[in-house]
């Protein structure tokens, strides 16, 4: 049985709009912790849009533009001047409600997932393919795709890599130093490296980006179902990301323990319905049966950001290499 993976790099025009969202949240609670915000981005070919949803306790007005400035100040992002719109409105009256009283700021499924794959408990061929990404991007700071398949043995087997800027020999010597670096014979591995051809054009001059269409790269590839919400530009109140952080937690914790029995891999499954203040569901699955673990854990929204401290500015380093694996408080766990 074969498993692939992909990664993308920052510059990446769907990251750049990841980026862009969680900057300005990051700002929002800078300003005041609770801040409701859900921001999206698109851009690319010389315009940004930014759209969505603030209801922020301060006086100073959202520098929007210089926050999008500042993303975008690296010079190979855009190769032309920019512009910006900006629509935000206050968040709706009806979300609002609920959240007052404690609930949930939307409805959603999250999925929580830990392996013993690796020391960062994610599948491997998800964790070798977002290393192989920042071993090139180190590099070559530009746009750019990795990809890996590993067989049941996890055996590397295949790699797809694609970066702007770098030339074939370039980026073919740099997979070969990687794959050794994996202690694999590079020349066992099928090696795939621009194989389009040279790519000079990238980022935003090449293509479009919008905010939340890399959600399996967030996640954690395509071996672990997503519950469908996505994460950037979203503030704690809105569970599809913190009780998806959360539902990382339990389920690491879990594995941890081990008191659920020996095994290699927990998923953990939360549901809400917006204004909720508990959970529908909430359960852990392994090979060995499922389990409810609504009462182990305060699953309320409130309660999920106070543990794991959601109200600080810490949401733009997530949209850069993923959230899980990265050291983030949900993956703090004491064995």
């Amino acid at each position: 049985m074969y498993r692939t993976a992909e990664f993308v790099s920052p510059k990446h025009p769907d990251k750049i709009c990841d980026r862009i969202s969680d900057r300005i949240l990051d700002y929002c609670l800078e300003q005041d912790r609770d801040a409701r915000v859900a921001i999206e981005t698109m851009g690319g070919h010389g315009h940004i849009y930014v759209n969505g949803e603030v209801t922020i306790n301060s006086d100073k007005e959202i520098p929007v533009p210089h926050l999008v400035d500042e993303v975008l100040g690296e010079p190979e992002i855009f190769d032309e001047t920019h512009s910006t719109s900006v629509n935000l409105v206050k968040q709706s009256p009806e979300i609002s409600r609920g959240v007052d009283l404690g609930g949930a700021g939307d409805q959603g499924i999250m999925i929580g997932y830990a392996c013993m794959d690796n020391d960062e408990y994610v599948p491997q061929e998800y964790y070798l393919a977002r290393d192989l990404c920042r071993y090139v991007y180190d590099v070559w700071p530009y746009d750019g795709k990795t990809q890996v398949t590993i067989d049941e043995k996890f055996n590397i087997v295949a790699v797809v890599c694609s970066f702007q800027n770098a030339t074939y020999d370039e980026l073919h010597h740099l997979v070969y130093e990687w794959l050794e670096k994996q202690g694999v014979n590079p020349n066992s591995v099928g090696r795939y490296c621009n194989p389009a051809g040279d790519w000079e054009q990238g980022g935003f001059d090449a293509d479009a980006g919008l905010t939340g269409r890399k959600l399996v790269v967030d996640n954690y590839g395509p071996r672990v179902p997503i519950g469908g919400g996505a994460y950037s530009g979203k503030d704690p109140s809105k569970v599809d990301r913190s009780a998806a952080y959360m539902a990382r937690y339990i389920a690491l914790d879990q594995l941890l323990k081990g008191s659920i029995g020996n095994v290699d891999e927990v998923y953990c499954q939360l549901s809400y319905g917006i204004g909720m203040s508990k959970p529908i569901q909430a359960i852990i699955s392994t090979p060995l049966g499922e389990w409810d673990v609504s009462e182990e854990y305060d699953l309320s929204p409130q309660g999920i950001i106070e543990f794991l401290k959601l109200k600080e500015p810490i949401y733009y380093k997530t949209s850069e290499w993923g959230a899980y694996g990265n050291g983030f408080n949900w993956d703090n766990i004491k064995e």
